[in-house]
């Protein structure tokens, strides 16, 4: 355990510069090991600062802090959820929405309701499945993306806290969210909801697709699939390019690994149902993907998008410089959050009925 907080205060805190790069690193960028990277110049001087001033990623505690039992999952969860379920309420308040915990179909929610919803989505409801790889953001601190979605795109929303890690691997879940909507549509008409989140709600989101059209349910109208952790396996360019530069998931390695592995609960990662990114595309409903040039997951976002793209979709992918993974939820003041929740209200706009 000591080796565990030791590691968990060099994620708050960074790692310790060498003299060698105290010159240049915090004002002009990090070495990652022998390259140089500088700050990204042509992103928001918010971004710009947010970065400068912040941790450096560490691949070292990363790895010191992965779980290796249930106890250990258990700690590393009240750890990250329980600050972020504190500043909840503020959060709500400052964003003009309320919330409100429910149960349906035996699954807890949250509905997060605009104090003013707009015009075009007074009949529309967002089905929000919150991200952090299938074990992080349980109870409010699943919410704070469906704070930002309600009062930016001013669209009632309910939140899913559905069933997670470490004692519920898959499917559970998928259950969960399953059982949610299909209690939404005996009340609101399919083409009047959209779906999605970030990170495994993404991922989540995409594998409930697959779910939904196998059992023969009608599909939402739209898709918001923010950086889509839908391939659990360690495939594509930027989980290489990006390590280490990623300051949210820092790498593949440690956390996301273990993660993936205690998911899948024996299955192959590759199996359509735990990375939707293998199953087939066809008929979806219209998407709308994001990412950041940092983001680990930056390779997920483009391969979802050309697959839905492939299978004739409409699909956008926006992809902001600068941005690591998922940063435009706790970054919520900097411009690039700003415009991409500005895009996805657009987008709702345009696709719901």
């Amino acid at each position: 355990m000591t080796r565990f907080i030791a590691a968990m205060a060099l994620l708050v805190m960074g790692a310790p510069l060498s003299k060698a790069a105290n010159a240049e690193e915090g004002l002009k960028g990090w070495w990652l090991n022998k390259r140089f990277l500088p700050l990204p110049e042509a992103a928001s001087p918010q971004l710009q600062e947010s970065i400068r001033t912040g941790k450096k990623p560490d691949v070292r505690a990363l790895l010191l802090i992965t779980p290796q039992d249930a106890r250990g999952w258990k700690v590393l969860q009240t750890i990250n959820d329980a600050p972020i379920a504190k500043r909840v309420p503020e959060r709500a308040a400052s964003s003009n929405v309320t919330i409100e915990e429910a149960k349906i179909a035996g699954v807890r929610v949250f509905r997060v309701t605009p104090h003013k919803i707009a015009p075009q989505h007074k009949n529309h409801l967002f089905l929000h499945v919150h991200g952090g790889a299938f074990v992080f953001n349980g109870g409010l601190a699943a919410t704070p993306e469906a704070i930002l979605i309600a009062a930016r795109a001013r669209i009632p929303v309910i939140s899913v806290d559905y069933r997670m890690l470490p004692d519920h691997p898959f499917p559970a879940a998928l259950e969960d969210v399953t059982a949610v909507y299909q209690a939404l549509i005996r009340t609101h008409a399919p083409e009047k909801i959209a779906m999605g989140g970030t990170s495994a709600g993404a991922g989540l989101t995409l594998a409930a697709m697959l779910h939904f059209k196998k059992l023969g349910l009608p599909l939402p109208a739209a898709l918001f699939l923010g950086t889509p952790w839908a391939d659990l396996s360690k495939t594509g360019d930027s989980f290489h390019l990006n390590a280490e530069a990623d300051r949210t998931l820092v790498a593949y390695e440690g956390v996301l690994a273990a993660a993936a592995r205690l998911y899948a609960n024996g299955r192959s990662l590759k199996d359509p149902e735990i990375s939707p990114l293998y199953g087939d595309f066809s008929g979806l409903p219209p998407a709308l993907v994001a990412s950041g040039t940092r983001d680990l997951f930056l390779s997920l976002a483009v391969r979802v998008h050309r697959r839905l793209r492939d299978a004739g979709i409409p699909a956008e992918l926006h992809v902001f410089e600068g941005l690591s993974h998922g940063e435009y939820i706790p970054l919520r003041d900097i411009p690039e959050s700003k415009a991409l929740f500005a895009e996805l209200s657009a987008f709702l706009s345009r696709h719901l009925k």
